[in-house]
């Protein structure tokens, strides 16, 4: 019998103690406990478990260190806590994704969530790695498939882009994600869903990706009534999981719904050990943990594969320039942008094409494709400008040629928007050109 048949009961044997390590419970407040006796041994981001003494157990996470206590944050109800609760430290049990996860869904942990066995893998991926060495990272690499033809066309996704999609609520956002992850030309597909309602997780496991997805699959859940230590680690775990396929030499491409939960769960641990809100709420190291998340995908180095991203933003009122939008929007290469008018009007996805962006352009098309994607964009801002004045009825046909065009080709450039490709990127070229006819490209080149 191979060694590796014993890996999961050596992994299990390995985690086992002899010694723990007990303070007491000093003072408690809000959710966080100050217990003496651990200084000398805890660090930070050490976990706890705190024994309540009616057999109820608590657990908890270190966050700041004094000299004669420490401060544990609760990853769930405070019920019960009495002081003088004994507090046991644990020993850290690391975080080692395999290629056996594929298929599974887990927590940020790394323990199953689906009811089965899940075998660890040989190396500990640290939650809180740090990005490869800038000057050793490749360029952004080739044109990606979407199955999307305006994403293969006017808003392409390479290799190693890290890409935003910013919407609001019931605009549409999970189901373009999941057409996103079910198509793209990946071969790992790592899903970090943070904060995201427990029957939503079930339903992107059964529908949204279905048994095809889920082959190539990983997912990574924490959801909406966990404890914000808990939803922050998801998004942690999801990376870590996607840098041990990069390093395996995958393309892999890594979902995380949502940044703003992301965010929201670090203000909650942040105000929590004596950080002060500033950013319309948001504390000044959230712009440092969401940089340094988005940091650690994109090209790989060496022999490794890429990690291309895309990271969801929940935009309330459509405001792009609340603080969590702007900060995302700056450190990506590219945003995506879902209009609740255009959802409202019933085409899916709602992308308003003329506020999205892509940073591989024009780098990762060819001259001819380019001067489609700018003649389409320019007939979609040159229709949108006069919109309600055409809707009004006070343009008279005739006055401008090229907005009369624009009034031609709009209606053609709406239904492109909402298609799906299955024949790939130059058949999505072909139905963006049809869309004009070839006088006007050569006009329009000259």
């Amino acid at each position: 019998m191979s060694g590796s048949n014993f890996q999961p009961l050596m992994s299990l044997l390995a985690e086992v103690s002899a010694v723990q390590k007990v303070g007491r419970i000093a003072d408690a407040e809000n959710g966080r406990l100050l217990v003496s006796g651990l200084s000398g041994y805890a660090r930070v981001g050490d976990r706890a478990r705190i024994d309540c003494g009616t057999g109820a157990l608590r657990s908890g996470e270190v966050l700041r260190l004094a000299k004669d206590v420490i401060t544990v944050v609760l990853t769930g109800s405070a019920q019960g806590v009495c002081l003088g609760n004994k507090v046991y430290l644990l020993e850290n049990n690391g975080f080692y994704p395999d290629i056996s996860w594929l298929g599974r869904v887990v927590d940020p942990d790394g323990q199953p969530l689906d009811g089965k066995v899940l075998v660890k893998g040989e190396k500990d991926y640290p939650l809180l790695a740090s990005p490869p060495k800038a000057t050793d990272r490749r360029g952004l690499g080739a044109r990606m498939e979407t199955g999307l033809k305006v994403l293969n066309t006017l808003l392409p996704i390479a290799r190693g882009q890290r890409v935003g999609l910013f919407s609001g609520s019931g605009v549409g956002k999970s189901t373009l994600l999941g057409q996103i992850a079910r198509n793209l030309d990946a071969d790992v597909v790592v899903v970090a869903l943070v904060g995201e309602r427990g029957r939503e997780v079930s339903e992107f496991v059964s529908k949204t990706l279905g048994p095809k997805g889920m082959a190539r699959s990983v997912i990574v859940a924490a959801t909406s009534d966990q404890s914000p230590l808990v939803k922050r680690r998801a998004a942690w775990a999801a990376m870590s999981a996607a840098e041990y396929f990069r390093d395996q030499g995958k393309q892999v491409l890594l979902v995380c719904d949502s940044i703003t939960r992301f965010a929201e769960a670090h203000r909650e641990i942040a105000v929590a050990t004596g950080e002060f809100a500033s950013m319309r709420g948001f504390p000044p190291s959230t712009g440092n943990q969401i940089m340094a998340l988005c940091e650690r995908a994109g090209p790989g180095f060496g022999d490794a594969g890429d990690i291309t991203a895309v990271f969801s933003v929940l935009v309330a009122g459509s405001d792009m320039d609340e603080p969590i939008a702007d900060i995302t929007r700056g450190v990506l290469d590219g945003h995506i942008v879902l209009d609740r008018k255009i959802a409202e009007r019933g085409r899916f996805p709602a992308i308003d094409v003329l506020r999205s962006v892509s940073r591989c352009l024009p780098d990762v098309a060819s001259r001819r494709e380019n001067d489609l994607i700018n003649a389409a964009r320019k007939s979609l801002g040159a229709y949108e400008a006069s919109e309600m004045m055409i809707k009004a009825g006070l343009y008279a046909q005739g006055a401008d040629a090229f907005l009369d065009k624009a009034i031609r080709h709009w209606p053609l450039l709406d239904a492109f928007a909402a298609e799906s490709e299955k024949e790939g990127t130059n058949q999505s070229f072909a139905a963006l050109a049809s869309c004009f006819s070839e006088a006007e490209m050569a006009t329009d080149a000259a």
